[in-house]
């Protein structure tokens, strides 16, 4: 194989060579941005519908190397399992982000920013207890 002008080789019938060495190869790299959006979306899949006042579920991400460190933001209904809602949030975005990156995610920190009361049908508005 001799090196061709623009960067490459070539075989011995003067053909482009197809084999690139692993120094020369280039490095698909997936934005923190793209990997915080996955993470919300994760996170709106993983809570279901919301109270009509609950903002979106957010997501800031640290990637290092093949590993996402996510902190997702979320206002929940209330009364509920507070625990297992967040629990459910952080097996779907480590599910999803590895399914769709490939990073692993070792930490996912949920900050419940909110809590919506309930609003019962009919149900006289007065104290929760």
């Amino acid at each position: 194989m001799t090196s061709m002008s623009g960067g490459g080789t070539v075989d011995e019938r003067g053909r482009p060579s197809a084999v690139v060495a692993p120094g020369e190869r280039g490095a698909t790299r997936i934005a923190d941005r793209v990997v915080a959006k996955i993470a919300a979306q994760a996170a709106r899949e993983a809570l279901g519908p919301l109270p009509p006042e609950a903002a979106p579920p957010h997501a800031t991400v640290v990637v290092h190397h093949e590993t996402a460190r996510v902190r997702v933001h979320l206002e929940l209904d209330y009364p509920c399992d507070i625990g297992a809602r967040c629990f459910q949030v952080r097996r779907q975005v480590v599910q999803r982000v590895r399914a769709l990156v490939g990073m692993d995610v070792p930490e996912v920190a949920v900050q419940v920013e909110r809590l919506h009361p309930a609003r019962s049908h009919g149900a006289a508005q007065g104290r929760t207890r």
